[in-house]
């Protein structure tokens, strides 16, 4: 594995997928088991994840995120991770003052970047889409019965290309302040 640093500065979002190549069961497996490791609020891992990885299920799946007319590229991605929040159990002596739920999006979108980084670093792409239909994807996935509310998608599999993009972000000290 090479530094955190580099595998961090590496992934971006891939909207171009191979269409020749899908990710395995083993590969997407290992994904969601590096994300189980994520910090949450009093380790309540308040998510859960299904894994979507046929031609079928794909194809059921990428009209659900096109609603808004974003995200003409699901239709072409091999698989997808549909990640819901589910009823984080915080330490009794928290109950009646705080929301069990105050943190659980929170630690839903830390699972999901680890998740995107464990791909990274298998060769994998990723791309999180927070644009869907969840109604029609709960009417597309069955899967998604009695589990709560989805709050992101992530599009995976093989980049379409090893170029990459330069990427741009905010200087480092409009997003630093150091108190001393």
């Amino acid at each position: 594995m090479e530094s955190f640093e580099l595998l961090a500065r590496r992934r971006e979002s891939c909207r171009a997928y191979d269409p020749d190549r899908r990710p395995t069961r083993e590969q997407l497996t290992k994904c969601v088991a590096v994300a189980q490791n994520a910090p949450s609020a009093c380790n309540s891992q308040p998510w859960s994840v299904v894994a979507v990885n046929s031609e079928a299920m794909t194809a059921a799946v990428a009209p659900c995120l096109q609603t808004a007319g974003l995200n003409r590229f699901a239709s072409a991605c091999p698989a997808f991770f549909i990640v819901t929040e589910e009823p984080a159990r915080l330490m009794r002596r928290f109950e009646g003052s705080i929301d069990s739920q105050h943190y659980a999006q929170m630690d839903v979108g830390i699972a999901a970047a680890h998740l995107c980084l464990a791909a990274e670093d298998m060769g994998l792409s990723t791309c999180i889409i927070g644009s869907f239909d969840e109604e029609m994807l709960r009417g597309a996935v069955s899967a998604l019965e009695g589990r709560g509310p989805v709050r992101l998608v992530i599009a995976v599999g093989y980049a379409a290309s090893d170029a990459r993009r330069e990427k741009s972000r905010k200087p480092l000290e409009t997003v630093l302040t150091y108190v001393e």
